[in-house]
């Protein structure tokens, strides 16, 4: 399906996760996938890839057996062993006999069905796949990392181990170790068997290996080298014949570039070898920074290696090296395929030693591709891999050359822009919100932006300069550099001067707008083409469309009511010039919306205009978009790229779905269109790949709609019921209400941001932790750390102070359960003074021994010198000695309590002692300060107090006792303290009260406090609660739009009201018309009249409202419209026996008192509607949209002629019949002329005559209105003829379809002909000569000729320039010359059929220059044509000739004259392609 393919990285630390079989197909595991390349020394194809495995593939091998080529083994961290079929890429058998990570896997060579796989317990599985049939081996209790089956003897197989050991097991012998290698000290990261069977001599100095000896010995059996390779910096050689090394290479050190990595680092090293099959005496070996060696081992000599590719600086990998394996080619050439940590795999010719090729890999996400505007044929691609690669995908000789930029890149590369003018200079954006430029043709580091984005860059665009760069004089560069990040901000940067701070555009805006509300968070943003228009997107939805210099606002969109993900104009060099004013524009929605600009951009009105009607939808994805790119060959064409893991390619004017690509395995984030080949499209996603792909190959046209899909979204939908069912069963009991807890719309995480499921880095070279492919969603991990908040914040919210009244009901519960636990004994409470208490209880003799002490003490003046009352000994008579001795008892208690634990119990002492401040001293240190230290710390005076309160504020927020923390800075008048404290803690409702009751009512912080409030409400879905702080700040656009984003029409209608008491009247004015378009998609008219009843300037949209509902009404009585819901309709909708549009001007006049009275009133109706544009109708626009455009237009028609002007309505209705037509609904084109003109031409007649006769624009479209009444007429008597044809073609040309049922059978038939003739009374007069005559005009029928003449032209001049494309590439790509030389004879072909098919429209070999000759004759000729016979519709006039000619031949309705006319109108223009055969019938 694609054409070229970046695939992604192979899996990194894996002993074998590749190999290459005898046809030279290579195979790689790369995350969870196995990609195939087909090898030649040349170039590579991916040719194909293998999908089944659920996580990271650990293993991969080919079956060598000749005839078996196409199957293969792999390994997976799911725990199974698979066996594939390579060219059905099925898997045909697999099993799960492992317990454990499986680290290493080989397919025998010898026994075409064993497979054999190892795992880090040490469990080997051989598994025999003809028998499927398992059998385990435990040779020793270690940690396989690698093994290897003997190619000479099916039963050996040598087993690596991490610790350095290797083991040769015999599986015919079971757990019997042949040999056990001893000599490595650290892992095995590969082991290799020498192709040759038998252990000829190697050269080996004794001094290496004295105890080793060169070759076998006589007498020995014969054995077979094994090359073993070590994380200890060696590449060991072994005998198996006798169990012992024969050779000991060590990697040398090799200096590359200036700079070389330190050989004594071990971690950073994987030493794997590879032992050619044309070479046996030589070992591959990788090295310490990505060099190969090939080593010689019969060579003598010190230096027995080689280098590979030394020929030219760059040829060799940059990183380790992990995987290595061989093919032959022919018989002389072997190439060997390497994979490395720099994410390439690279060719090796072993014969020269030189590199063939490079493949380039991409280890994450495909985030960003843009091409060089100046380099043509330049690709950038920003990966998730930190590093962004640029592709010269025009290179001849490399169909890869690739060339990869990491120097200052931190983070994953999720933006890029190429500098319009300058060459090789791209901007790019970073995960971590870095901007930078990389220059690509220098070796430079990229410049820095000082100015950093908080969260991801998504958007990078280069423009004019707005201010304040554009102030100043002309040494500013002509380009500015425009950064669009996920925390809302676009910020511009000056390009010369990155170091500078870059500015906030918003201000800019702001300033010139004078807009006072807040600005909706930024998403998006793309520079018009010429520089003269930016538009923004917003993560409401809307999309902004500014005029440069200064941004001054021209328009608003209001289509989308998701987060807008991407923006794109149409580029200017095409055809029709007017297709340069389209915008397009995806959003996380799955409808791409295209408007029409010109209107806005060429005439800028006074007031900016809201628009809500897109000129193009192109729906059929069925999740978010993520990028639109427009093809610049095609005038029209867009290629969308979608979440659901297709890109879709869309004709824009016809709204028609060309071709769609599903050759990714994810979901897609970018999409460019190629710079030199108009059906080539390039696309990149998060299956790390980046595709190219031909348009013209695929054989979908349309995204799929599948089951699972629609199942999704069903399960999905009952989801969002079912919990909406509890929350409101919850909010009856004082929970949650619904409103508050439902997610928000428009609250998805950015596209192509890494807020998407996390990347598997699997090839880090920071983290080699296993990877796995089925990450959690971005949910689970950006919300799990909030979960407690959010549940708590709904609860401060909704309930209020019934919160507290429950928690007292549990309180007086739990006392009432310790009530009965407390037994009936009281316990007796713990002394202060425990020390001198516990002397109160030793013995009698002890204690009259104290009395004696104390009557010394008080009546002896002289005191023994060891006894000292209140301490030691007799702590206990400081109770009864002085205040000295009570001193000194208090101290030694107060010791003795803090050794204890009880600091409450010394602070009591303390306190006793009036040592207040030490009181206060020591519970702050401990921290046991409490309510009542506090309240008794004034007695030590005000500094002591305000210290202590201080310190017991900290000490309630260390014990998160916020609200009291609060009321204690209060005490010391810390008031802005308090409210800070209680928002840090995200205590917003509390600390809105303590602002509203402390501060002036005009104090910002409250404000600020609102306003932050309303953010996280807002954030969690709690939209009216926000809406309430905005309020409160005196923010009612905020408050109107934070209600207007949850999108239901109860929400839009509230949101409406509030803005329009609040004075936001345009605010208003577009919500009520967003309600009022919900309700009407729903067929509920009373109450889209309700919601526009809401603002007095909606008037002129009531009354239109009004004239879709009487013709809604009027068509579902004909079946023309079919409504599976009974519709809402007002009384006066019912049908009553007067005309369509004297029923409308009735209506108005009773009900909204619109009447010829009030011209004024009508006149500004009439200029408000008219500046309604609506696009031209497409064969693919829903029917209820083109009954509304048709009321539109019967509303300016009526409002014309209550103005008096006739001839502006009757164009009015020509258009309405007009688009009718275009949109190829021949039964609602019918429906509305009846309605319109119940009398038939009459009815025409009647409105003519009220024309002034200089009105030549009236008399024109009276003139068309006719030809479509007598059209329509013409086919109402060919039908009820009974003839088998049946109308409806979707270009309202029907003769394709119906000349083939105008056969000579029914020509001549004699029934057919008695049925018209019975008929003819009944016909009215129009059908005769007088009438039809208005058809047949030969004007109209000169314009409509050519304009095909000209469009196929321009068919025939597409397939020239596709078929010299497909010959240019040929002849530059001779190895696909068979491929392309057969699409163009197929072409060829083709075009050779066409022109027999239609022999007047000249031949295969026309050139270039005769076809643009034959364009510019049309175009004269259609200059010629009177204008007002281009401007206005009418029906196909050899169409009508072929019919009326129908008719003749059955009928005698047909005069003669008439009918000579029609003939002569065809012999002079029926030549097109399309009408050429049915006119041939009448004309032979």
């Amino acid at each position: 399906m694609h054409e070229r393919l970046l695939p992604a990285s192979p899996n990194w630390y894996c002993s074998r996760s590749s190999d290459t079989n005898a046809k030279g197909i290579f195979g790689f595991g790369a995350k969870n996938t196995i990609y195939l390349i087909s090898v030649t020394a040349s170039s590579p194809v991916v040719v194909g890839e293998l999908n089944g495995h659920r996580e990271k593939v650990s293993g991969f091998a080919f079956c060598h057996h000749p005839g078996e080529e196409n199957l293969c083994a792999s390994t997976s961290d799911d725990g199974t062993v698979k066996i594939w079929d390579i060219n059905e890429k099925v898997a045909l058998k697999d099993h799960k006999a492992h317990q454990s990570t499986i680290t290493a896997l080989h397919w025998s060579p010898v026994e075409k069905d064993l497979v054999v796989s190892g795992d880090e317990k040490g469990i080997v599985v051989c598994y025999w796949r003809n028998r499927d049939d398992t059998q385990t081996f435990f040779p020793e209790p270690r940690n396989i990392f690698c093994l290897s089956c003997s190619p000479h003897n099916g039963n050996y197989i040598a087993v690596g181990y991490k610790d350095g050991m290797i083991v040769v097991i015999d599986i015919s012998k079971k757990n019997e170790v042949v040999h056990r290698l001893r000599g490595h000290d650290d892992e095995i990261h590969a082991l290799a068997w020498c192709p040759r069977p038998d252990e000829e001599a190697l050269y080996s100095r004794p001094e290496e290996n004295p105890e080793v000896t060169n070759g076998v010995t006589e007498g020995h059996e014969k054995g077979c080298y094994l090359a073993s390779g070590s994380k200890d910096q060696t590449v060991r050689i072994w005998s198996t014949a006798r169990g012992k090394g024969v050779m000991t290479l060590k990697l040398p050190f090799l200096k590359r570039r200036g700079a070389g990595i330190d050989p004594s680092v071990k971690e950073r090293l994987w030493l794997t070898v590879h032992w050619p099959a044309g070479k046996p005496t030589h070992v591959v070996s990788s090295c310490f920074g990505g060099e190969l060696i090939l080593w010689d081992l019969a060579k003598s000599g010190k230096q027995k290696w080689s280098l590979l590719g030394t020929s030219s600086d760059g040829q060799n990998h940059s990183r380790i090296v992990f995987n290595m394996s061989s093919v032959c080619l022919g018989q002389d050439q072997e190439l060997l395929i390497s994979t490395s940590m720099d994410r390439e795999i690279k060719c090796w010719d072993l014969s020269s030693l030189e590199c063939c090729w490079t493949l380039p890999t991409l280890g994450g996400f495909v985030y960003s591709l843009a091409f060089s505007p100046v380099g043509t044929g330049c690709l950038a691609l920003g990966i998730g891999d930190n590093m962004i690669r640029v592709w010269d995908t025009l290179s001849i000789h490399n169909k890869y050359d690739t060339k990869t930029f990491w120097q200052g890149i931190k983070s994953k590369v999720t933006a890029l822009s190429w500098h319009p003018k300058k060459e090789g200079s791209v901007a790019f954006g970073t995960d971590d919100g870095k901007v930078g430029i990389y220059e690509a043709y220098s070796n430079k580091p990229p410049q820095i932006s000082s100015t950093y984005h908080r969260k991801t860059v998504y958007t990078l665009a280069w423009g004019p300069l707005v201010p304040p760069l554009s102030f100043g004089s002309g040494d500013k560069p002509p380009f500015s550099l425009y950064s669009c990040a996920g925390e809302g901000v676009i910020f511009q940067h000056d390009p010369w001067n990155l170091a500078g701070e870059a500015t906030d555009i918003d201000k800019v805006i702001r300033d010139t707008n004078n807009i006072k509300h807040k600005l909706s968070p930024h998403t998006d943003l793309c520079w018009k083409p010429d520089g003269k228009v930016v538009a923004i997107g917003n993560e409401d939805g809307s999309i902004e469309v500014f005029q440069a210099p200064n941004l001054k606002l021209l328009c608003s969109i209001q289509q989308h009511h998701k987060i807008i993900n991407v923006l794109r104009w149409h580029h200017e060099h095409g055809s029709q010039p007017e297709l340069g004013y389209l915008l397009a524009s995806g959003s996380s929605s799955a409808v791409v919306y295209v408007h029409d600009l010109r209107g806005v951009i060429e005439s800028p009105p006074e007031t900016p205009p809201v628009i809500t009607e897109a000129y193009r939808s192109l729906a059929g994805h069925t999740a978010k978009i993520t990028n639109l790119a427009w093809s610049p060959h095609h005038d029209g064409r867009l290629a969308t790229v979608c979440y659901d893991g297709t890109a879709q390619v869309w004709d824009v004017p016809k709204e028609e779905a060309l071709s769609n690509y599903r050759g990714h395995k994810g979901r897609l984030l970018c999409v460019q269109w190629s710079p030199v080949d108009p059906d080539v499209v390039w696309t990149g996603g998060d299956d790390f790949t980046a595709q190219e792909w031909r348009v013209s190959k695929q054989e979908h046209t349309k995204p799929p709609r599948g089951k699972k899909s629609i199942e999704l979204e069903k399960k999905r939908a009952s989801q969002q019921k079912s919990k909406a069912k509890k929350k409101k069963k919850a909010s009856g009991k004082g929970g949650v209400k619904v409103e508050e807890t439902e997610s928000p719309n428009g609250e998805e995480n950015r596209v192509g941001s890494p807020a998407g499921p996390e990347e598997e880095l699997s090839n880090n070279e920071e983290e080699e932790t296993k990877e796995t492919t089925s990450t959690p969603p971005p949910s689970a991990w950006s919300k799990e750390p909030t979960r407690q908040i959010d549940r708590a914040v709904p609860e401060k919210v909704q309930n209020g102070g019934k919160v507290f009244s429950f928690a007292k009901k549990e309180t007086k519960e739990d006392k009432r359960r310790e009530k009965q636990e407390i037994p009936m004994k009281k316990r007796k409470a713990r002394s202060i003074l425990p020390l001198s208490t516990s002397m109160d209880h030793r013995s009698k003799e002890e204690q009259q021994q104290d009395c004696l002490t104390l009557a010394t003490i008080r009546h002896s003046e002289t005191v023994p010198a060891q006894c000292v009352p209140g301490s030691g000994e007799n702590i206990q008579l400081g109770l009864f000695a002085d205040r000295a001795a009570l001193y000194r008892m208090f101290q030694e208690e107060g010791e003795s309590h803090i050794e204890g634990g009880h600091y409450d119990s010394a602070v009591y002492l303390l306190l006793w002692k009036g040592d207040i401040a030490g009181a206060l001293k020591m519970a702050t240190e401990k921290g046991e300060l409490t309510d009542h230290l506090v309240s008794i710390a004034p007695m030590a005076g005000y500094q002591v107090w305000s210290k202590a309160v201080e310190a017991f504020v900290k000490q309630l927020c260390f014990q998160e006792q916020y609200l009291k923390a609060a009321s204690y800075l209060l005490a010391l008048h810390k008031v802005y303290e308090a409210i800070d404290l209680l928002k840090s803690q995200q205590l917003y409702r509390e600390a809105i009260a303590l602002a509203k009751a402390r501060l002036q009512p005009d104090d910002p912080v409250l404000k600020g406090l609102y306003t932050t409030w309303a953010a996280v409400l807002e954030k969690d879905g709690h939209y009216s609660n926000a809406a309430k702080c905005y309020l409160a700040a005196d923010c009612a656009f905020d408050a109107a739009k934070v209600i207007a984003k949850k999108g239901d029409v109860a929400s839009l209608k509230t949101a409406a009201r509030l803005a329009s008491i609040a004075g936001e009247n345009d605010l208003s004015h577009s919500l009520c018309l967003r309600c009022a378009k919900e309700l009407m998609s729903d067929h509920d008219w009373l109450g889209a009249q309700e919601a526009l009843r809401m603002q007095e300037s909606l008037l002129v949209h009531r009354i239109l409202h009004c004239c879709n509902e009487l013709l809604f009404v009027r068509l579902s009585e004909t079946n023309v419209i079919v409504t599976r819901s009974c519709p809402l309709t007002h009384s006066w909708a019912r049908p009553h026996g007067d005309s369509f549009l004297n029923t409308v001007r009735g209506v108005w006049q009773t009900e909204f008192g619109v009447s010829a009275n009030d011209l004024d009133k009508i006149r500004s109706l009439h200029q408000q509607l008219k500046a309604i544009d609506n696009p031209a109708a497409t064969p693919n626009i829903p029917i209820n949209q083109l009954v509304f455009h048709v009321s539109q237009d019967v509303t300016l028609c009526v409002l014309s002629w209550l103005l008096g002007e006739w001839g502006a309505g009757l164009e009015e209705i020509l258009g309405a019949v007009a688009r009718c037509k275009g949109a190829g609904n021949f039964s609602l084109m019918s429906e509305t002329c009846k309605l319109l003109f119940p009398k038939g031409m009459e009815s025409i007649s009647e409105y003519k005559t009220k024309l002034d006769p200089t009105d030549e624009k009236g008399l024109a479209a009276a003139q068309s209105l006719e030809a479509f009444v007598c059209y329509l007429q013409l086919y109402e008597l060919w039908w009820t003829s009974g003839c088998n044809a049946v109308p409806g073609t979707q270009n309202g040309s029907r003769v394709a379809l119906q000349s083939d049922g105008i056969t000579e059978g029914q020509n001549t038939s004699t029934d057919r002909g008695s049925d018209l003739q019975n008929m003819e009374s009944g016909v009215k007069e129009e059908v005769y000569a007088g009438h039809c005559r208005c058809i047949l005009s030969e004007p109209h029928a000169k314009l409509q000729v050519t304009q095909v003449a000209v469009a196929e032209i321009q068919l025939r001049v597409a397939s020239l320039v596709h078929q010299h494309s497909q010959a240019k590439e040929s002849a530059a790509s001779p190895e696909e010359g068979q491929t392309n030389t057969a699409a163009s004879g197929q072409a060829t072909a083709c075009a050779k059929d066409v022109a027999a098919a239609d022999p007047g429209q000249g031949s295969v070999n026309e050139s270039l220059p005769s076809l643009i000759a034959k364009v510019s004759e049309l175009h004269e000729e259609l200059s010629e044509i009177p204008d007002h016979i281009k401007k206005y519709s009418f029906p196909d006039v050899i169409e009508c000739c072929l019919i009326l000619l129908y008719l003749d031949r059955n009928s005698t309705l047909i005069p003669e004259q008439l009918r000579s006319e029609a003939l002569d109108l065809l012999r002079k223009y029926g030549t097109t392609s399309s009408q050429r055969k049915a006119c041939q019938r009448f004309l032979s």
